[in-house]
């Protein structure tokens, strides 16, 4: 019983931020509260990682405040791709 409420737990939804059209908002995978990135007061959600390669943001893992789903965000433009 232990072991498969912590598969649950480790569940980690992923967001490629590439194939998402607009100004960057999306639902959480989970329960679809309006993730945006606009959005600085962490009442929706809050960032719990970030990864950087290259002084380049290549990843970032926040977790979502209503429901708290795991969310990694990844497909960030490159400074040369921009």
């Amino acid at each position: 019983m232990m072991k498969k409420a912590a598969v649950k737990k480790s569940m980690v939804y992923t967001v490629d931020l590439t194939k998402i059209d607009g100004d960057g908002a999306f639902p959480c995978p989970k329960c679809g509260t309006m993730i945006s990135p606009d959005d600085e007061s962490e009442e929706v959600y809050q960032i719990v990682e970030t990864k950087v390669k290259d002084d380049e943001l290549v990843e970032l893992i926040l977790t979502c405040n209503k429901c708290g789903s795991a969310i990694k965000l990844v497909g960030f433009l490159s400074q040369s791709e921009n």
